[in-house]
């Protein structure tokens, strides 16, 4: 198969799609990683967050790159998850449905489209709120310390990461059935491995808000 087949395949079949959106959710799940682990810098204080985040913008051109590459996984499983959704819509008009859980349908399964919608809304929100400003006269964790001296903030940004907690508690496990890695005697341990890994990324982001609005 050539490689123009195989883009075709990616881009045709409801497999191909299932695999675009699970190596695109993977690389996704890793930053979420990097960037959990760079927001824990946040509770050394204001003087190693603001060091933090300058060193992280030294690194231009390398950092504009990663920008690049990070959008366009997100711009692709976005994209290939509309698509899936309204396929799915066709087949199963009364209900959506991407994967079958051996265990039974969980609120992560039956929300994934309705979840993702309101990832990329507070996605935005948060770019546009600490991405996309001039940190050369408020640095961003003063930047953050006002947002979130607003209790409406901290309520919207916890609620934000209990919605990405409930998304990854199904993609994660997914990503192992998309991948054939579904034996029955490993997918119990997988799905819990899944709930685990959801609870640290919705805790440990939640968290920041709540203790920038206590202390700062």
């Amino acid at each position: 198969m050539c490689i123009r087949d195989r883009y075709l395949f990616l881009l045709g079949s409801s497999v191909g799609k299932k695999i675009l959106m699970a190596v695109t959710g993977l690389g996704m799940i890793g930053f979420l990683a990097g960037h959990l682990l760079g927001n824990m810098m946040a509770f050394a204080g204001a003087d190693a967050f603001n060091h933090y985040a300058e060193k992280l913008h030294s690194m231009q051109p390398y950092l504009t790159v990663f920008n690049i590459g990070l959008a366009t996984l997100g711009l692709v499983h976005i994209a290939i998850g509309t698509l899936l959704f309204f396929e799915n819509l066709r087949a199963r008009p009364k209900s959506y449905k991407v994967t079958q859980n051996p265990g039974g349908r969980t609120i992560g399964s039956n929300t994934m489209p309705y979840t993702g919608v309101l990832i990329l809304v507070f996605v935005i929100s948060h770019l546009l709120k600490f991405t996309f400003t001039d940190k050369s006269v408020t640095p961003i964790y003063q930047q953050m310390a006002a947002t979130f001296s607003n209790p409406l903030w901290v309520i919207f940004y916890v609620a934000a990461m209990v919605v990405v907690a409930v998304h990854l508690s199904h993609g994660f496990w997914s990503l192992f059935q998309t991948f054939g890695l579904n034996h029955p005697r490993y997918m119990p341990l997988i799905m819990k491995l899944g709930l685990t890994v959801a609870i640290v990324f919705g805790v440990g982001f939640g968290v920041l808000p709540i203790f920038i609005l206590i202390v700062a």
